[in-house]
């Protein structure tokens, strides 16, 4: 079974019609819509991307059988040369916070990656995403500095706050996992732009009917 992650992107958009079910988690409660796919919205009960029970969510998503998972994810461009409206699939990822894992209790090594199979399907399924380059993750809920822009820029390509914790618990769940980012505005300090939460709601409401189509190809492609 295909499994989406989506967050502000997503929350204009018209979705799959699916069935709302509330999965009870070793790690906590996490509520699934779930049909031929499984939609997993991460910002439940409006949780800012630091409070985010990403270890229920994830294992929420495993316990529905969910084989292969794509999170569709609200960006900011490092580069001047990747412009608000891209939609990229990165190839990579870093994170400057705190990385949740299952394995509190003992000791694990995995091997962080994004799923690399996926991204060449889902490059199939959209051919104008731009394939290649290194999403950051930073704590949230604030925005970057422009210090840290600054610093970001010489390592990653587009700044988030929650995929690199979903690929990571995704790897330990040995479940593939790629992401589809969409580049809602310039980093802090690449434009004059003020960056708000209300400036993010208003591009994804703008995008909402691309993303509509984005999520319906990657379904198309992956959830047969």
């Amino acid at each position: 079974m295909l499994g989406i992650i989506g967050g502000t992107s997503l929350l204009y958009c018209d979705l799959p019609a699916l069935e709302e079910k509330m999965v009870w988690t070793p790690y906590g409660p996490a509520a699934v819509h779930v049909g031929e796919i499984a939609l997993m919205l991460r910002h439940q009960a409006d949780r800012p991307p630091h409070q985010i029970n990403y270890r229920a969510q994830m294992a929420a998503l495993a316990l529905c059988g969910v084989d292969q998972i794509v999170a569709f994810g609200s960006v900011g461009s490092l580069k001047p040369l990747i412009q608000p409206g891209t939609v990229v699939l990165p190839t990579d990822y870093l994170s400057l916070t705190d990385i949740p894992s299952f394995h509190n209790h003992a000791i694990e090594h995995v091997m962080p990656a994004l799923d690399q199979g996926l991204v060449r399907q889902i490059s199939g399924a959209i051919p104008t995403a731009e394939v290649g380059g290194t999403y950051a993750q930073t704590r949230g809920p604030r925005i970057e500095t422009v210090s840290e822009v600054r610093a970001l820029a010489k390592v990653a390509d587009v700044v988030g706050m929650t995929v690199a914790s979903e690929a990571t618990l995704a790897r330990e769940l040995e479940i593939p996992f790629a992401a589809v980012c969409t580049v809602d505005n310039y980093a802090n300090g690449l434009s004059d732009e003020v960056l708000t939460y209300e400036h993010i709601l208003a591009t994804s409401k703008k995008y909402a009917r691309r993303t509509e189509d984005l999520v319906g190809a990657v379904v198309h492609a992956l959830g047969a």
